[in-house]
């Protein structure tokens, strides 16, 4: 492929730092009334983060209508419920805040607020119908208090059909947030854990569009600078979550890993996580791709060598001479943050269940494997699970 043609559009306003929050109140807003999205948890409420997101929309003359009941592996049914609450309420705008659970919701949501039938219905992959949103979606405003998933500066959203056990991610021109605010001050809630996990799926973010045979110059940019800040500053933010560097450096990198999302792309490591949490739903994806981590980007050494090198050299400064200090570099991170002895059994994952993964990720997500550096066959995504397995 020729790397020096691509196409970039990240049509998002991007307000990026601490205490920008307060520029809810004054930007311009999409509309007169918001549908607020936000996750079953205690958090948003707990913290004041609803209850500031509310004052300030109505500050700058918007009502404002709540929806509480997101799951962390969002669902299906959940879209359909909150967009015909949006349709009843007359909300022509829908507010994301939280994690990206909740900020990818609000885009599904603003999508079946403009568009018929069942969310399934659009979505490409498993048992979806793959129709057009022909009636767009609603403006979306995100506003994170994590930092991992990079949908802030991206189109994705990744939903679970929970009757059919299919994760799915799903995006369009239209589903870009108009406006995000990206306040690290919002993250120094998050527990230690939750902040390594979200900041591992950032980094994977980063690094598969860096090894994606679709990456771009652009793409490149974006990602080796998030692999170095989240190298940096991601242990430093799980040891202390009041470290405000480190809160801001990890929450930039997040966004800069949404930005290769939007210019290059994830590879199969996420068809191959997704098909894990669709099963076991309280599986955190960030976990899930940790897991997978070692064995997978081992099976991609031969084909990247350069890359893996580059990528070395970021999260270490020195110069790297060979693939394997990559790898070397991805589990002392992880070490760093206190993740690297998870296990699929943890979350009551079974050896027999290895097999049904491969499937699914080949059903639901095959998408991303025509975008790994190599094509896996097989056998060795039942290996790359079987080394991942403790």
């Amino acid at each position: 492929m020729n790397k020096s043609v691509f196409n970039h559009f990240i049509p998002t306003r991007l307000i990026f730092g601490q205490g920008t929050l307060t520029k809810l109140g004054k930007e311009k807003l999409p509309g007169k009334k918001a549908l607020i999205v936000i996750t079953a948890g205690q958090s948003m409420k707990k913290f004041g983060y609803l209850e500031r997101v509310t004052r300030l929309l109505s500050s700058n003359g918007a009502d404002a209508v709540v929806f509480d009941k997101i799951l962390p592996n969002p669902i299906r049914s959940h879209v359909m419920e909150a967009a015909a609450l949006c349709k009843k309420e007359g909300c022509d705008f829908i507010v994301g805040l939280g994690g990206g659970s909740a900020i990818d919701s609000a885009k599904s949501i603003a999508v079946m607020a403009r568009n018929d039938g069942d969310y399934w219905d659009y979505i490409f992959g498993g048992t979806g119908k793959e129709k057009l949103t022909t009636g767009g979606a609603l403006p979306v405003i995100a506003i994170p208090t994590t930092a991992g998933t990079g949908t802030e500066a991206d189109p994705w959203t990744v939903i679970t059909h929970e009757e059919r056990n299919e994760k799915i991610g799903f995006g369009n021109d239209y589903t870009f947030p108009v406006l995000s605010i990206v306040d690290p001050e919002l993250m120094v809630s998050v527990p230690p854990s939750l902040t390594a996990y979200q900041g591992f799926d950032a980094f994977f973010h980063a690094a598969e569009g860096y090894i994606a045979n679709v990456s771009s110059p652009v793409s490149d940019v974006y990602a080796l600078k998030s692999i170095s800040l989240l190298s940096k500053y991601l242990p430093r933010a799980v040891k202390e979550g009041n470290d405000m560097e480190a809160r801001t450096q990890v929450a930039l990198a997040s966004m800069l890993s949404g930005m290769v999302e939007s210019t290059s792309s994830c590879t199969s490591e996420h068809s191959l996580e997704h098909a894990m949490s669709a099963h076991y739903p309280a599986l955190p994806h960030g976990a899930g791709l940790i897991i997978l981590s070692k064995a997978y980007f081992s099976a991609f050494t031969d084909v990247c060598c350069d890359r893996f090198m580059s990528m070395a050299e970021a999260m270490t400064g020195r110069k790297s001479t060979k693939a394997s200090e990559f790898t070397d570099a991805l589990v002392s991170m992880q070490k760093a943050c206190h993740v690297d002895d998870l296990k699929m059994s943890d979350w009551k994952i079974q050896p027999s269940d290895l097999s049904g993964f491969v499937t699914n990720a080949r059903e639901t997500m095959g998408g991303l494997f025509q975008v790994d550096p190599r094509q896996l066959g097989d056998d060795e995504l039942l290996n790359i699970y079987r080394l991942s397995y403790k």
